[in-house]
Protein backbone atom coordinates (compact mmCIF):
# COMPACT_ATOMS: atom_id res chain seq x y z
CA UNK A 1 0.00 0.00 0.00
CA UNK A 2 1.29 3.53 -0.86
CA UNK A 3 1.04 7.13 0.82
CA UNK A 4 -0.89 8.14 -2.73
CA UNK A 5 -4.35 5.79 -1.59
CA UNK A 6 -5.14 8.71 1.13
CA UNK A 7 -6.16 10.52 -2.17
CA UNK A 8 -9.61 10.96 -2.27
CA UNK A 9 -11.19 9.45 -5.31
CA UNK A 10 -14.35 9.15 -5.54
CA UNK A 11 -16.01 5.34 -5.13
CA UNK A 12 -17.13 3.50 -7.61
CA UNK A 13 -20.53 2.76 -8.70
CA UNK A 14 -19.99 -1.00 -8.03
CA UNK A 15 -18.68 -0.02 -4.57
CA UNK A 16 -21.47 1.73 -2.94
CA UNK A 17 -23.57 -0.92 -4.28
CA UNK A 18 -21.41 -3.53 -2.65
CA UNK A 19 -21.70 -1.41 0.59
CA UNK A 20 -24.80 -0.78 0.56
CA UNK A 21 -25.81 -4.36 0.62
CA UNK A 22 -23.15 -4.77 3.71
CA UNK A 23 -25.44 -2.45 5.47
CA UNK A 24 -28.49 -3.67 4.45
CA UNK A 25 -27.05 -6.83 6.46
CA UNK A 26 -25.51 -5.27 9.08
CA UNK A 27 -29.37 -3.58 10.15
CA UNK A 28 -30.89 -6.99 9.00
CA UNK A 29 -28.59 -8.83 11.98
CA UNK A 30 -28.91 -5.75 14.40
CA UNK A 31 -32.90 -5.94 14.07
CA UNK A 32 -32.75 -9.37 14.46
CA UNK A 33 -30.76 -9.50 17.74
CA UNK A 34 -33.08 -6.71 19.26
CA UNK A 35 -36.16 -8.32 18.16
CA UNK A 36 -35.56 -11.75 18.86
CA UNK A 37 -32.59 -11.83 22.00
CA UNK A 38 -34.44 -8.85 23.86
CA UNK A 39 -37.80 -9.57 23.52
CA UNK A 40 -39.58 -9.34 26.79
CA UNK A 41 -40.62 -8.36 29.14
CA UNK A 42 -37.77 -6.43 31.33
CA UNK A 43 -38.11 -4.97 34.34
CA UNK A 44 -35.76 -2.40 35.01
CA UNK A 45 -34.81 -2.39 38.64
CA UNK A 46 -32.35 -0.47 41.15
CA UNK A 47 -29.94 -2.18 43.28
CA UNK A 48 -32.45 -1.77 46.59
CA UNK A 49 -34.36 -3.77 44.31
CA UNK A 50 -37.21 -0.79 43.14
CA UNK A 51 -38.40 -1.51 39.91
CA UNK A 52 -38.77 1.73 38.00
CA UNK A 53 -39.76 0.70 34.75
CA UNK A 54 -40.93 -2.31 32.37
CA UNK A 55 -40.45 -2.93 28.76
CA UNK A 56 -41.05 -5.44 25.92
CA UNK A 57 -37.12 -5.94 25.87
CA UNK A 58 -35.43 -8.11 27.37
CA UNK A 59 -32.37 -6.62 29.84
CA UNK A 60 -30.62 -7.71 33.06
CA UNK A 61 -30.27 -5.00 36.01
CA UNK A 62 -28.98 -3.39 37.44
CA UNK A 63 -26.66 -1.88 35.27
CA UNK A 64 -25.29 0.76 33.34
CA UNK A 65 -28.18 0.81 30.89
CA UNK A 66 -30.65 1.71 34.03
CA UNK A 67 -28.66 5.36 34.38
CA UNK A 68 -28.61 6.30 30.71
CA UNK A 69 -32.09 4.73 30.04
CA UNK A 70 -33.46 6.55 33.27
CA UNK A 71 -31.11 9.78 32.99
CA UNK A 72 -32.44 10.22 29.31
CA UNK A 73 -36.22 9.88 29.94
CA UNK A 74 -35.32 12.38 33.03
CA UNK A 75 -33.98 14.95 31.39
CA UNK A 76 -36.57 14.96 28.40
CA UNK A 77 -39.34 15.31 30.93
CA UNK A 78 -37.46 18.76 32.19
CA UNK A 79 -35.96 17.60 35.44
CA UNK A 80 -31.84 17.96 34.19
CA UNK A 81 -28.99 16.26 35.13
CA UNK A 82 -30.32 14.99 38.26
CA UNK A 83 -30.34 11.72 40.05
CA UNK A 84 -33.43 10.41 37.74
CA UNK A 85 -34.92 7.61 40.21
CA UNK A 86 -33.92 9.70 43.67
CA UNK A 87 -37.69 10.71 44.22
CA UNK A 88 -38.46 6.73 43.72
CA UNK A 89 -36.30 6.24 46.84
CA UNK A 90 -37.01 9.50 48.33
CA UNK A 91 -40.34 10.75 47.84
CA UNK A 92 -40.93 14.38 48.21
CA UNK A 93 -37.04 15.30 48.22
CA UNK A 94 -35.17 17.41 45.82
CA UNK A 95 -33.23 14.87 43.53
CA UNK A 96 -29.52 15.90 43.67
CA UNK A 97 -27.09 16.82 40.57
CA UNK A 98 -26.07 13.28 38.79
CA UNK A 99 -22.98 12.80 36.18
CA UNK A 100 -22.99 8.87 36.65
CA UNK A 101 -20.85 8.44 33.19
CA UNK A 102 -19.40 11.06 30.51
CA UNK A 103 -22.88 12.42 29.14
CA UNK A 104 -22.80 12.09 25.20
CA UNK A 105 -24.96 8.91 25.28
CA UNK A 106 -27.74 10.75 27.29
CA UNK A 107 -27.95 13.39 24.94
CA UNK A 108 -28.36 11.35 21.70
CA UNK A 109 -31.33 9.36 23.45
CA UNK A 110 -33.27 12.19 25.22
CA UNK A 111 -34.48 13.26 21.69
CA UNK A 112 -35.86 9.86 21.41
CA UNK A 113 -37.17 9.83 24.44
CA UNK A 114 -38.86 13.09 23.76
CA UNK A 115 -40.17 12.52 20.43
CA UNK A 116 -41.86 9.23 21.83
CA UNK A 117 -43.47 11.27 24.22
CA UNK A 118 -45.04 13.63 22.21
CA UNK A 119 -47.76 13.41 18.60
CA UNK A 120 -47.71 12.45 16.58
CA UNK A 121 -45.38 9.31 17.61
CA UNK A 122 -46.89 9.29 20.94
CA UNK A 123 -50.42 8.34 19.36
CA UNK A 124 -49.01 4.92 17.77
CA UNK A 125 -46.33 3.80 20.44
CA UNK A 126 -47.49 1.91 23.26
CA UNK A 127 -45.23 2.70 26.25
CA UNK A 128 -47.22 2.28 29.08
CA UNK A 129 -45.01 2.67 31.90
CA UNK A 130 -42.48 5.83 29.89
CA UNK A 131 -39.30 3.93 29.81
CA UNK A 132 -38.11 3.61 25.85
CA UNK A 133 -36.31 1.27 26.04
CA UNK A 134 -36.93 -0.26 22.84
CA UNK A 135 -36.83 2.99 21.07
CA UNK A 136 -33.40 3.46 22.91
CA UNK A 137 -32.28 0.36 21.36
CA UNK A 138 -33.19 0.82 18.38
CA UNK A 139 -31.43 4.15 17.88
CA UNK A 140 -28.50 1.77 18.79
CA UNK A 141 -29.10 -0.19 16.12
CA UNK A 142 -29.72 3.39 13.65
CA UNK A 143 -26.10 4.58 14.68
CA UNK A 144 -24.47 0.49 14.80
CA UNK A 145 -25.57 0.74 11.54
CA UNK A 146 -24.13 4.19 10.93
CA UNK A 147 -20.54 2.75 12.13
CA UNK A 148 -20.68 -0.39 9.83
CA UNK A 149 -21.14 2.63 7.08
CA UNK A 150 -18.36 5.06 7.83
CA UNK A 151 -15.79 2.13 8.26
CA UNK A 152 -16.47 1.27 4.92
CA UNK A 153 -15.12 4.47 3.64
CA UNK A 154 -12.92 5.27 5.80
CA UNK A 155 -11.35 1.63 4.79
CA UNK A 156 -11.40 2.92 1.38
CA UNK A 157 -9.23 5.07 2.62
CA UNK A 158 -6.81 3.72 3.96
CA UNK A 159 -6.58 1.07 1.56
CA UNK A 160 -8.95 0.95 -1.63
CA UNK A 161 -12.17 -0.30 -2.30
CA UNK A 162 -11.02 -3.64 -1.09
CA UNK A 163 -10.44 -2.66 2.00
CA UNK A 164 -13.08 -0.79 2.83
CA UNK A 165 -16.09 -3.10 1.77
CA UNK A 166 -14.10 -6.36 3.63
CA UNK A 167 -13.39 -3.84 6.74
CA UNK A 168 -17.62 -3.00 6.37
CA UNK A 169 -18.39 -6.70 6.11
CA UNK A 170 -16.34 -7.70 9.30
CA UNK A 171 -18.11 -4.64 11.33
CA UNK A 172 -21.17 -6.05 10.10
CA UNK A 173 -21.07 -9.28 11.22
CA UNK A 174 -18.71 -8.71 14.70
CA UNK A 175 -20.93 -9.93 17.30
CA UNK A 176 -18.51 -8.05 19.37
CA UNK A 177 -19.78 -5.11 17.27
CA UNK A 178 -23.54 -5.83 16.99
CA UNK A 179 -24.39 -6.99 20.61
CA UNK A 180 -23.44 -3.54 21.78
CA UNK A 181 -25.94 -2.39 19.40
CA UNK A 182 -28.50 -3.86 20.77
CA UNK A 183 -27.45 -2.54 24.22
CA UNK A 184 -28.68 0.82 25.69
CA UNK A 185 -25.40 1.89 26.98
CA UNK A 186 -21.99 3.79 25.93
CA UNK A 187 -20.35 1.61 23.64
CA UNK A 188 -22.21 2.53 19.75
CA UNK A 189 -22.01 6.27 20.43
CA UNK A 190 -18.13 5.65 21.39
CA UNK A 191 -17.56 3.85 17.97
CA UNK A 192 -19.21 6.78 16.01
CA UNK A 193 -16.82 9.69 17.92
CA UNK A 194 -14.23 7.14 17.34
CA UNK A 195 -14.31 6.62 13.27
CA UNK A 196 -15.02 9.97 12.70
CA UNK A 197 -12.21 10.91 14.58
CA UNK A 198 -9.93 8.37 12.34
CA UNK A 199 -11.74 9.76 9.26
CA UNK A 200 -10.83 13.48 10.13
CA UNK A 201 -7.14 12.76 11.10
CA UNK A 202 -6.88 10.99 7.28
CA UNK A 203 -8.58 13.65 5.52
CA UNK A 204 -6.38 16.60 7.46
CA UNK A 205 -3.34 15.06 6.05
CA UNK A 206 -5.27 15.41 2.54
CA UNK A 207 -5.75 18.72 2.83
CA UNK A 208 -4.59 19.99 5.57
CA UNK A 209 -6.72 23.31 6.81
CA UNK A 210 -8.04 25.33 9.61
CA UNK A 211 -11.66 24.05 9.26
CA UNK A 212 -10.10 19.93 9.15
CA UNK A 213 -8.20 20.98 11.99
CA UNK A 214 -11.51 21.92 14.05
CA UNK A 215 -13.36 19.35 13.08
CA UNK A 216 -10.83 16.81 14.56
CA UNK A 217 -10.87 18.34 17.74
CA UNK A 218 -14.28 18.75 17.70
CA UNK A 219 -14.71 14.94 17.11
CA UNK A 220 -11.93 14.12 19.64
CA UNK A 221 -13.76 16.23 22.17
CA UNK A 222 -17.08 13.87 21.60
CA UNK A 223 -15.25 11.16 22.40
CA UNK A 224 -14.07 12.11 25.46
CA UNK A 225 -17.64 12.78 26.25
CA UNK A 226 -18.56 9.60 25.08
CA UNK A 227 -16.11 7.89 27.76
CA UNK A 228 -13.63 10.10 29.48
CA UNK A 229 -10.61 8.30 28.73
CA UNK A 230 -10.58 9.46 24.85
CA UNK A 231 -9.61 12.59 26.11
CA UNK A 232 -6.27 11.11 25.36
CA UNK A 233 -7.55 11.41 21.48
CA UNK A 234 -6.44 15.01 21.72
CA UNK A 235 -2.56 14.72 22.08
CA UNK A 236 -2.42 11.39 20.57
CA UNK A 237 -4.90 11.68 17.47
CA UNK A 238 -4.92 15.56 17.14
CA UNK A 239 -2.04 16.80 17.96
CA UNK A 240 0.47 14.11 16.49
CA UNK A 241 -2.08 14.11 13.19
CA UNK A 242 -0.99 17.91 13.04
CA UNK A 243 2.34 17.63 13.60
CA UNK A 244 3.00 14.71 10.86
CA UNK A 245 1.56 16.91 8.60
CA UNK A 246 4.02 17.65 5.47
CA UNK A 247 3.44 22.14 6.14
CA UNK A 248 5.85 24.83 7.70
CA UNK A 249 6.28 24.51 11.83
CA UNK A 250 3.84 28.01 11.85
CA UNK A 251 1.38 26.49 9.75
CA UNK A 252 1.37 23.36 12.30
CA UNK A 253 1.23 25.52 15.17
CA UNK A 254 -1.96 26.96 13.95
CA UNK A 255 -3.75 23.78 12.79
CA UNK A 256 -2.81 22.27 16.53
CA UNK A 257 -4.01 25.25 18.44
CA UNK A 258 -7.27 24.91 16.27
CA UNK A 259 -7.76 21.14 17.25
CA UNK A 260 -7.21 21.44 20.66
CA UNK A 261 -9.12 24.62 21.34
CA UNK A 262 -12.15 23.29 19.48
CA UNK A 263 -11.96 20.27 21.73
CA UNK A 264 -11.86 22.10 24.62
CA UNK A 265 -14.48 23.82 24.12
CA UNK A 266 -16.78 20.98 22.94
CA UNK A 267 -15.65 19.37 26.61
CA UNK A 268 -15.97 23.22 28.29
CA UNK A 269 -19.49 23.66 28.93
CA UNK A 270 -20.06 20.56 30.95
CA UNK A 271 -17.17 21.16 32.92
CA UNK A 272 -17.98 24.12 33.52
CA UNK A 273 -22.03 23.19 34.52
CA UNK A 274 -20.60 20.49 37.05
CA UNK A 275 -18.10 22.68 38.59
CA UNK A 276 -20.78 24.99 39.62
CA UNK A 277 -23.52 22.21 40.88
CA UNK A 278 -21.34 19.47 42.66
CA UNK A 279 -20.00 19.68 46.23
CA UNK A 280 -16.41 18.76 45.29
CA UNK A 281 -14.26 19.24 41.79
CA UNK A 282 -15.66 17.32 39.24
CA UNK A 283 -15.04 17.87 35.79
CA UNK A 284 -16.59 15.02 32.92
CA UNK A 285 -17.92 12.48 35.57
CA UNK A 286 -18.73 11.17 38.82
CA UNK A 287 -17.97 7.57 38.07
CA UNK A 288 -14.17 7.42 38.71
CA UNK A 289 -14.47 7.00 42.21
CA UNK A 290 -16.72 3.59 42.21
CA UNK A 291 -14.59 2.76 39.36
CA UNK A 292 -11.25 2.91 41.21
CA UNK A 293 -12.41 1.47 44.50
CA UNK A 294 -14.28 -1.91 42.71
CA UNK A 295 -11.19 -2.43 40.94
CA UNK A 296 -8.74 -2.47 44.36
CA UNK A 297 -9.83 -3.97 46.83
CA UNK A 298 -9.13 -8.05 47.92
CA UNK A 299 -11.70 -9.71 45.57
CA UNK A 300 -10.16 -8.50 42.33
CA UNK A 301 -6.30 -8.41 43.84
CA UNK A 302 -5.79 -12.51 43.64
CA UNK A 303 -7.72 -15.21 42.46
CA UNK A 304 -10.03 -15.96 40.09
CA UNK A 305 -11.14 -12.23 39.92
CA UNK A 306 -7.90 -10.54 39.59
CA UNK A 307 -8.04 -7.75 37.26
CA UNK A 308 -11.97 -7.37 38.15
CA UNK A 309 -13.94 -5.30 39.06
CA UNK A 310 -16.45 -6.19 42.65
CA UNK A 311 -18.81 -3.12 43.55
CA UNK A 312 -21.07 -5.52 46.04
CA UNK A 313 -18.20 -6.52 47.96
CA UNK A 314 -15.77 -3.76 47.83
CA UNK A 315 -18.03 -0.06 47.56
CA UNK A 316 -19.86 0.96 50.88
CA UNK A 317 -23.50 -0.18 51.60
CA UNK A 318 -24.96 2.30 52.52
CA UNK A 319 -22.89 4.61 50.65
CA UNK A 320 -21.19 7.51 52.44
CA UNK A 321 -23.41 10.68 52.80
CA UNK A 322 -23.21 13.74 49.77
CA UNK A 323 -24.01 13.91 46.80
CA UNK A 324 -22.46 11.84 43.73
CA UNK A 325 -18.80 14.54 44.05
CA UNK A 326 -18.68 13.97 48.04
CA UNK A 327 -18.69 9.83 47.22
CA UNK A 328 -16.32 9.91 44.49
CA UNK A 329 -14.18 11.60 46.65
CA UNK A 330 -14.49 9.20 49.64
CA UNK A 331 -13.92 6.04 47.39
CA UNK A 332 -11.08 7.54 45.33
CA UNK A 333 -9.26 8.45 48.68
CA UNK A 334 -10.04 5.09 50.00
CA UNK A 335 -8.55 3.43 46.87
CA UNK A 336 -5.44 4.95 46.20
CA UNK A 337 -4.94 3.92 50.51
CA UNK A 338 -5.46 0.43 48.97
CA UNK A 339 -2.64 0.77 45.98
CA UNK A 340 -0.60 2.21 48.69
CA UNK A 341 -0.58 -0.68 51.13
CA UNK A 342 -0.47 -3.24 48.03
CA UNK A 343 1.89 -1.69 45.81
CA UNK A 344 3.70 -5.14 44.97
CA UNK A 345 0.21 -6.69 43.29
CA UNK A 346 -0.27 -3.48 41.21
CA UNK A 347 1.20 -4.28 38.08
CA UNK A 348 -0.12 -7.73 38.21
CA UNK A 349 -3.47 -6.55 38.65
CA UNK A 350 -2.75 -4.14 35.45
CA UNK A 351 -1.12 -6.96 33.59
CA UNK A 352 -4.49 -8.95 34.36
CA UNK A 353 -6.78 -6.43 33.30
CA UNK A 354 -5.21 -5.52 30.04
CA UNK A 355 -5.33 -9.28 29.65
CA UNK A 356 -9.17 -9.57 30.46
CA UNK A 357 -10.25 -7.03 28.08
CA UNK A 358 -8.13 -8.06 25.19
CA UNK A 359 -8.97 -11.85 26.19
CA UNK A 360 -5.85 -12.48 26.46
CA UNK A 361 -6.30 -13.84 29.92
CA UNK A 362 -9.22 -16.31 31.39
CA UNK A 363 -11.16 -15.41 28.42
CA UNK A 364 -13.92 -17.56 29.14
CA UNK A 365 -14.73 -15.67 32.67
CA UNK A 366 -16.42 -13.14 30.65
CA UNK A 367 -18.83 -16.00 29.29
CA UNK A 368 -20.68 -15.01 33.20
CA UNK A 369 -19.48 -11.87 33.76
CA UNK A 370 -20.84 -10.09 30.79
CA UNK A 371 -24.24 -11.80 31.57
CA UNK A 372 -24.79 -9.20 34.01
CA UNK A 373 -24.59 -6.24 31.82
CA UNK A 374 -26.98 -8.20 29.74
CA UNK A 375 -24.40 -9.29 27.41
CA UNK A 376 -26.27 -13.01 26.65
CA UNK A 377 -23.66 -16.20 26.65
CA UNK A 378 -23.91 -17.26 23.56
CA UNK A 379 -23.34 -14.10 21.84
CA UNK A 380 -20.15 -14.05 24.39
CA UNK A 381 -19.08 -16.91 23.44
CA UNK A 382 -19.62 -16.35 19.64
CA UNK A 383 -17.62 -13.26 19.97
CA UNK A 384 -14.95 -14.88 21.36
CA UNK A 385 -14.47 -17.41 18.63
CA UNK A 386 -14.49 -14.16 16.10
CA UNK A 387 -12.31 -12.48 17.82
CA UNK A 388 -9.37 -14.14 17.81
CA UNK A 389 -9.35 -14.97 13.89
CA UNK A 390 -9.73 -10.79 13.72
CA UNK A 391 -6.84 -9.96 16.39
CA UNK A 392 -4.41 -12.23 13.78
CA UNK A 393 -5.37 -10.84 10.85
CA UNK A 394 -5.17 -7.19 12.27
CA UNK A 395 -1.87 -7.75 13.38
CA UNK A 396 -0.87 -9.16 9.71
CA UNK A 397 -2.47 -5.77 8.73
CA UNK A 398 -0.83 -3.96 11.59
CA UNK A 399 2.40 -4.72 10.00
CA UNK A 400 1.73 -4.26 6.73
CA UNK A 401 0.59 -0.75 7.31
CA UNK A 402 3.87 -0.44 9.50
CA UNK A 403 6.13 -1.29 6.57
CA UNK A 404 4.44 1.36 4.02
CA UNK A 405 2.21 4.06 5.65
CA UNK A 406 2.90 4.58 9.73
CA UNK A 407 1.02 8.09 9.93
CA UNK A 408 -2.75 5.70 8.84
CA UNK A 409 -0.75 2.84 11.01
CA UNK A 410 -1.02 4.81 14.24
CA UNK A 411 -4.17 6.51 13.36
CA UNK A 412 -5.71 3.42 13.87
CA UNK A 413 -4.01 1.94 16.62
CA UNK A 414 -4.40 5.29 18.79
CA UNK A 415 -7.71 3.52 20.08
CA UNK A 416 -6.11 0.56 20.85
CA UNK A 417 -3.44 2.39 23.46
CA UNK A 418 -6.00 4.35 24.58
CA UNK A 419 -8.33 1.41 25.84
CA UNK A 420 -5.32 -0.28 27.13
CA UNK A 421 -4.41 2.72 29.42
CA UNK A 422 -7.95 3.10 30.46
CA UNK A 423 -8.09 -0.70 31.58
CA UNK A 424 -4.93 -0.56 33.21
CA UNK A 425 -6.28 2.14 35.73
CA UNK A 426 -9.25 1.03 36.20
CA UNK A 427 -10.14 -2.96 35.37
CA UNK A 428 -10.76 -5.64 32.53
CA UNK A 429 -13.73 -5.87 30.53
CA UNK A 430 -14.28 -7.20 26.97
CA UNK A 431 -16.73 -4.40 26.01
CA UNK A 432 -13.85 -1.68 26.70
CA UNK A 433 -12.72 -2.83 23.48
CA UNK A 434 -15.43 -1.09 21.72
CA UNK A 435 -13.69 1.96 21.08
CA UNK A 436 -10.90 -0.45 19.40
CA UNK A 437 -13.03 -3.07 17.66
CA UNK A 438 -13.51 -0.57 14.50
CA UNK A 439 -10.26 -0.67 14.26
CA UNK A 440 -9.34 -4.34 14.68
CA UNK A 441 -11.93 -4.34 11.47
CA UNK A 442 -10.04 -1.99 9.84
CA UNK A 443 -6.49 -4.08 10.13
CA UNK A 444 -8.07 -7.36 9.41
CA UNK A 445 -9.14 -6.10 6.63
CA UNK A 446 -6.06 -4.52 5.40
CA UNK A 447 -4.07 -8.26 6.79
CA UNK A 448 -6.78 -9.99 4.52
CA UNK A 449 -6.46 -7.65 1.38
CA UNK A 450 -2.73 -7.69 1.47
CA UNK A 451 -2.48 -11.73 2.40
CA UNK A 452 -4.62 -12.50 -0.54
CA UNK A 453 -2.54 -10.34 -2.90
CA UNK A 454 0.33 -11.72 -1.99
CA UNK A 455 -1.10 -14.99 -2.45
CA UNK A 456 -2.20 -14.25 -6.28
CA UNK A 457 0.42 -12.13 -7.31
CA UNK A 458 -1.63 -9.11 -7.82
CA UNK A 459 0.13 -5.81 -7.23
CA UNK A 460 -2.07 -2.72 -5.34
CA UNK A 461 -3.66 -1.03 -8.09
CA UNK A 462 -2.18 2.77 -8.43
CA UNK A 463 -4.14 5.58 -6.70
CA UNK A 464 -3.48 9.53 -7.65
CA UNK A 465 -1.00 11.40 -5.53
CA UNK A 466 -2.45 13.72 -2.29
CA UNK A 467 -2.90 16.85 -2.94
CA UNK A 468 -1.05 18.92 -0.15
CA UNK A 469 -0.37 22.55 -0.12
Amino acid sequence: MSERSEAGIPPSRLFWRVLLLIVVVAVGIRIAYVAGAKSGPCRIALPSGVVVGSSPSKCTGPNDQVYYNGQANYVADGHGFNEPFWTVTHPGQKAPPAADHPPLTVFVLTPVSWLVEHPPLSWVIDEPLHDHVREHRYTMVVLGTLVVLLIGLLGRRVGGDAVGLVAAGIAAINPNMWVNDGLVMSETVTALTVVGAMWAAIALWQRPTLLRAAVLGILCGLAALARVELILFVPLLAIVAVCAVSIPWADRTALALAAVVMSMLVIAPWVGFNLARFHDRTFISTNDGIALLGSNCDPVYSGDGIGLTSLGECLESPPPPGDQSQVASRYRSKAFDYIADHKGRVPLVMLARVGRTWSLFRPGDMIEFNVGEDRDRWVTRLGLIFYYPTLLLAIVGGVELWRRRRRVWWVLVVPAIVVTVGVALTYGQTRFRAAAEPSLALLAAVGIVASVRALTGRREPERAPAVTP
